[in-house]
């Protein structure tokens, strides 16, 4: 995910096709929000970083074809990308699928913005991000409702930061996937992750042998498989699974 991530934001290509308007699905991000993660976060850069974010800046003041601006905005992106800034880096992944309008640019959006929402330490950056991440991959699912990627990408977000109404609604959205599609090895994953976190090991151990029957050399499922046999005392099993795990 990381190196596609690198990719997309360093590639300038253009869409092939723009979606219809109709489709009607603009991101309300406050600009209060965004001013304020910007002010946090360029006291703490270098000269040199500084100086990349200000030239960028200044290309952005003077375009003035959107295809001029994705390719400043993916550059912007980009260089908070690596200055280790997924949240401010979402922020323009956004602004570019505000133009490209694809399943892709909202994919990626999303799915940058989820990297946010898993690494703030902060409540607020949290609350960004998932605002954020939400309506990316409700863009994404409005564009390709058969992708189930993009779905299970949507209950992560709602499971990652939960609703004080519905807590649980990330989590019974996975299962309601997992139900529609028994073989999905991310749906499977995913759930056996969580499974990890609330210490519900059986049950992520028949999920990994779901995962391994399907793909058995899958890394990061024979990984967690190590873990979750630690976990149940079953360490002497584990040799398969390490060598695989570490290979």
């Amino acid at each position: 995910m990381l190196l596609f991530l690198g990719l997309y934001f360093g590639s300038n290509t253009k869409p092939s096709e723009i979606k219809s308007a109709e489709k009607s699905r603009a991101l309300n991000s406050e600009s209060t929000d965004i001013s304020a993660l910007l002010m946090d976060a360029k006291p703490d850069l270098s000269s040199l970083q500084t100086a990349e974010l200000l030239s960028l800046e200044d290309r952005l003041s003077r375009a003035k074809e959107d295809s001029t601006l994705v390719s400043v905005y993916k550059d912007i992106a980009s260089t908070w990308y690596k200055n280790e800034r997924p949240d401010i880096s979402g922020y323009y992944a956004i602004k570019v699928a505000d133009l490209e309008d694809t399943e892709d640019a909202w994919s990626i959006a999303g799915t940058t913005m989820l990297l946010g929402l898993k690494s703030a330490s902060k409540d607020k950056i949290k609350k960004f991000c998932s605002q954020n991440a939400v309506k990316a991959f409700e863009n994404a699912i409005s564009l390709n409702p058969e992708n189930v990627q993009h779905r299970t990408n949507l209950a992560i977000c709602y499971a990652e930061y939960p609703s004080s109404k519905n807590p649980m609604q990330g989590i019974m959205m996975l299962l309601e996937l997992n139900k529609e599609n028994p073989n999905n090895v991310s749906v499977l994953l995913t759930l056996a992750r969580f499974g990890m976190q609330t210490n519900q090991f059986e049950k992520v151990e028949g999920r990994l042998q779901k995962v391994l029957s399907i793909e058995p050399d899958n890394k990061a499922a024979n990984c967690l498989m190590v873990d979750v046999l630690a976990k149940l005392n079953k360490v002497a099993e584990a040799g398969p699974y390490q060598a695989k795990c570490s290979s």
